[in-house]
């Protein structure tokens, strides 16, 4: 076998090194570990295809690629150049690249054939027609041991050697398949290894093929299934150049002499496409990364693969950063913009403008970059031409800057090849919202107006500087100039096309008039429909639509059909109502609002704004219809005469009949406030009602304190009732709807209050001559008998209870200032209480809280059983029978004795026992309880002190209950003893007839069971 190659040459001296320097070795071994295992670990695929595409690149070929895994075995099959001698000592050299004055050549390093070193332990190459070469762990190990220098290395190292640094010669591999010119072996090392080797091929992707383009295909072929990986369906975009020797000094500088020796630059950008032309998303099997040309880890977070002559960290792995690095961005960016410009423009083009983010440093320089020149760019279609360059005299351009120079102006032309408008992002404008048929409508207002299908939020919209023109935008153009002399009709083919969904931004619409003008905003305007038309409205200055533009588009915007209802509530109508009685000529908008009113059939009270038309009265004057009467109306019956309300004229009664007038605010009964939202507070609620301030002030005193002033949803009050003269008529009308509806009381912070016109009647004399809270209802409660006099019968109650007039105790007691009330009315001598109802006032007052009453100066009391009116500083509460006998001299608060302490607190009244110790003075015998008393009295005491004259503060006494001792005289003294000793007091009774008759026992249970 000859030694073709030179591989005894290249061994001898490299054992030679070897044997001279054992550090050498070390380092060799070293260096290729750190290859296989570091920057080129998982590459081996990528590795081959690059040896490959240089291969045929020096043969100027088509580049095929065929790797094929069977068993244990990969071989990688490439046409091209074949093995040669300095490619042998290229790849048996550490960083010797044999291919430094290649122009396109894919390797640069001479280190990518170690990514074999990963896989195998004996890997061979050989070309047709001649020798092959071989590297074998095995052999290698077997010289190195002959070496006596390193042995220590060798031990140091566990015998692992350098694999790549020793070639061997091979016979010619006679497997190579046909069509190809060189044959790599690599039988794999173990079973891991297949399958990271299986891995590898089934990730293998259009990246490599694009990344090298001197390789046309790779085939791949595991086990019998095939595959093959093309650049097909890829839209491509080169750009390469040699470096001036200028160049070379100012941007490798920081390189390695391997890299300065080839002054060349490449790269490309590639992103899939459609059918259509159209961009799509990279396939998951193409590394999101910089290709430098293969795979780096450097992230690339575009939709678009990068192949680019990026100077590489000594990791491979990663660019290093420096000028040429620099340099290289500066051409990635140009180039990407050239791609998009040569892509079809459509909205697809967006997902390739990059996002501000990047997810490393590279990504995110080459996307600043990008950014910089897209927003200037012409990429985008338009409907519309972009806004003129405008240019203004300068020094720079005229011999004298004159201030007052007219503008330059350039208009900008179509792109012919382009058939319309094509604009840079600066230059765009996009709708935020609309139809096709709306873009082309507007797009003549709109410079450089993208056309429908482009999404207004991409966010690519921002980064290329497109200007988001709002609907509203678009309806603020179309003033002055631009629209002058467009046609109704044009008008109405623009409302046809506006959407629907977005009113707030057609509220400024200009609306044509029939009059000739034109306003802005659909609000306020008039579509005149049937029934309308032969109303004379011009005194109202209303604003009709022209019949031409009419659309139902503008009634959705506010714009209201003209029938006389809807024109009622023209704001125009309104303030027109509103200036009438300063109008100069009142009597034709007179006319114009009783027309309208009589044609939509109004309703009293449906628009209570009416009541300030102007209306002449039967006096001649001029009055607001809500301050004349009808002349044969309710009202005018009950008022007294000669007050501030007129009385219509005649012929307006004649001409429109009260009906109308009275749906136009002339009144037939009182007039009511409505008002809404009503704050109560002095300088909000001003209605310029009587006694309003009065009764507001009374509201707030029922209402707990509040942080604001609180607020009524709906006010409704009757007014003019202090000019009442016929009660019982007004009271009628009053009682009866609608006018109940005002005497409802008013719920406000969880707090029933009176309405005003309630509150108003309550307190004034309508009843008789007498106020409603001075009287009851007829056979109401009998406790409240003698304390009030009987309404009025025959009236409606519910209205009576209303308007203050009390139906019963609880009622009385719960109403603000009710019990303080009560207490002035038993305080009045005049008035006659029996005992049964004193004592029934005296306990529903005692479950009054005290904070509601002010302790009066005098109370309903009994004095020796009689009823009678005392000064409060002498009576007394009594809470306990025993001490009734010591205050038998003093007017007696009298209640059960379980209410005696709430009634002192709430009168500030003393206790009897407050008065007296009630201490026993006297000396009596004790003796035994009869045992039959224990039939009625269950827990009686065993013994009683039976005096012959009991004394208690030395007041002669018939029992007293002291210090748990009964003490008595006789035998009722001793039954009320022992009955008020159990708890039993209401058995004291039945106890004394026992005591006298114990026969009577069974009687007495028998009675009790039926109580």
């Amino acid at each position: 076998m000859t030694d073709t190659f030179g591989c005894d040459r290249m061994r001898a001296a490299v054992l030679a090194a070897w044997t001279a320097s054992p550090a050498r070795f070390r380092e060799d071994a070293n260096a290729e570990e750190d290859f296989a295992l570091g920057g080129y670990r998982d590459r081996l695929i990528v590795e081959l295809a690059q040896n490959a595409a240089d291969a045929a690149l020096r043969a100027g070929v088509p580049g095929v690629l065929r790797l094929t895994l069977r068993g244990d075995v990969l071989t990688a099959a490439n046409t091209g150049a074949p093995l040669d001698a300095t490619g042998v000592q290229s790849l048996s050299t550490l960083r010797a690249s044999g291919k430094r004055d290649e122009a396109g050549a894919a390797g640069r390093f001479g280190v990518g054939f170690a990514a074999v070193v990963s896989v195998t332990d004996a890997p061979s190459i050989g070309s047709r027609g001649s020798e092959a070469v071989r590297w074998s762990r095995t052999d290698t190990a077997a010289l190195v041991a002959e070496i006596p220098a390193l042995a220590g290395e060798l031990a140091d190292r566990s015998g692992h050697v350098p694999l790549l640094r020793l070639p061997f010669d091979e016979p010619p591999l006679v497997d190579i398949p046909e069509g190809f010119d060189t044959l790599v072996r690599l039988p794999l090392r173990d079973a891991a290894t297949v399958e990271a080797v299986r891995r590898m091929l089934a990730e293998t992707s259009p990246a490599l093929p694009l990344g090298l383009p001197a390789l046309e295909l790779i085939e791949i072929d595991v086990e019998g299934e095939t595959r093959r990986v093309v650049a097909d369906g890829w839209h491509v975009v080169s750009d390469s150049g040699e470096f001036t020797p200028e160049q070379v000094a100012a941007l490798f500088a920081d390189r390695p002499t391997e890299e300065r020796s080839r002054p060349f630059w490449s790269l490309r950008w590639a992103v899939p496409v459609t059918g259509t032309g159209e961009p799509g998303p990279l396939p998951a099997s193409v590394p999101p990364v910089v290709h430098a040309p293969t795979p780096s880890d450097e992230p690339l977070d575009l939709p678009a693969l990068l192949i680019a002559s990026f100077p590489m960290a000594t990791d491979r792995r990663h660019v290093a950063k420096g000028p040429l690095a620099d340099f290289l961005v500066g051409k990635a960016a140009d180039a990407y913009v050239r791609l998009l410009r040569e892509l079809p423009r459509t909205s697809k083009l967006l997902d390739l403008v990059p996002a501000f983010m990047g997810k490393g440093e590279l990504d995110a320089r080459i996307r600043r970059a990008v950014l910089d020149r897209l927003p200037g760019t012409p990429l985008l279609p338009a409907l519309s031409a972009p806004a003129p360059a405008v240019q203004t005299p300068s020094f720079a351009d005229a011999e004298v800057y004159e201030p007052d120079a007219a503008w330059q102006v350039e208009q900008p032309a179509p792109e012919p090849e382009a058939g319309g408008w094509v604009v840079s992002g600066r230059e765009a404008a996009v709708l935020a919202a609309g139809s096709a048929e709306l873009l082309a409508t507007v797009a003549a207002f709109v410079p450089g107006l993208l056309p429908a299908g482009w999404p207004p939020r991409h966010p690519a919209m921002t980064a290329l500087g497109v200007r988001r023109v709002e609907l509203a935008d678009v309806v603020d153009l179309l003033s002055g100039e631009a629209v002058e002399g467009r046609e109704p009709s044009w008008w109405r083919s623009l409302y046809e096309v506006l959407p629907a969904d977005d009113p707030e931004s057609l509220g400024a619409l200009p609306v044509p008039l029939a009059d000739g003008r034109v306003v802005r905003g659909p609000r306020g305007t008039l579509i005149l429909s049937d029934g309308g038309a032969e109303l004379d409205l011009t005194p109202l200055g209303l604003r009709i639509v022209h019949p031409e533009a009419a659309h139902p588009a503008l009634l959705r915007l506010g714009a209201a059909e003209a029938t006389p209802r809807t024109v009622l509530e023209d704001p125009l109508t309104k303030a027109a109502v509103a200036q009438s009685l300063d109008s100069p000529e009142p009597e034709p908008v007179a006319r114009a609002v009783l027309s309208l009113v009589q044609a939509a059939g109004l309703a009293p009270g449906e628009a209570p704004w009416l009541a300030e038309l102007a209306l002449p009265a039967a006096d001649g004057e001029l009055y607001p219809a809500g301050e004349l009467m009808l002349a044969d109306g309710a009202l005018a019956g009950v008022l007294e005469p000669g007050g501030h309300l007129g009385i219509a004229s005649a012929a307006l009664e004649e001409t429109y009949g009260s009906r109308v007038l009275a749906a136009a605010g002339v009144l037939d009964g009182f007039a009511v406030v409505h008002d809404e939202d009503v704050l109560l507070d002095p300088d909000e609620c001003d209605h310029d009602l009587d006694g309003e301030v009065e009764w507001l002030d009374h509201v707030l005193d029922l209402l707990p304190e509040l942080d604001v002033p609180p607020l009524i949803p709906e006010f409704t009050a009757v007014r003019d009732l202090e000019l009442v003269a016929d009660w019982p008529a007004a009271l009628a009308l009053l009682s009866r709807p609608p006018l109940r509806a005002a005497l409802h009381p008013l719920r406000i912070a969880g707090v029933e209050v009176p309405s005003y016109t309630a509150w108003w009647l309550a307190r004034h004399p309508v009843l008789d001559g007498r106020k409603p809270l001075e009287l009851r209802l007829p056979g109401a409660d009998p406790l409240l008998q003698g304390l009030y006099a009987d309404a009025p019968a025959g009236l409606d109650e519910g209205a009576l209870s209303m308007i203050g007039v009390r139906t019963t105790l609880a009622e009385l007691l719960a109403s603000h200032g009710g019990p303080e009330e009560l207490l002035d009315l038993m305080a009045d001598e005049s008035v006659e209480v029996d005992r049964a109802q004193l004592r029934a006032l005296w306990v529903a007052l005692a479950g009054v809280d005290p904070e509601r009453v002010a302790p009066p100066s005098r109370v309903r009391a009994v004095l020796r059983g009689s009823i009678v009116v005392a000064a409060a500083e002498d009576a007394v509460v009594v809470e306990a029978p025993d001490l009734l006998q010591l205050v038998a001299d003093r007017p007696l608060v009298l209640a059960p004795y379980d209410l005696a302490e709430s009634l002192s607190e709430l009168l500030d009244l003393p206790l009897a026992g407050e008065l007296t110790t009630g201490e026993v003075t006297s000396a009596g015998e004790v003796r035994e309880v009869p045992a039959e008393v224990r039939s009625l009295l269950p827990a009686a005491p065993g013994t009683y002190v039976e005096h012959e004259k009991l004394l208690v503060d030395g007041v002669e006494c018939a029992w007293r209950y002291f210090e748990g001792a009964v003490h008595c005289t006789g035998v009722d003294g001793l039954a009320r003893g022992l009955a008020w000793a159990t708890g039993q007091w209401g058995d004291r009774l039945a106890v004394a007839a026992l005591l006298r008759d114990p026969d009577a026992v069974p009687l007495l249970l028998a009675e009790a069971d039926l109580s």
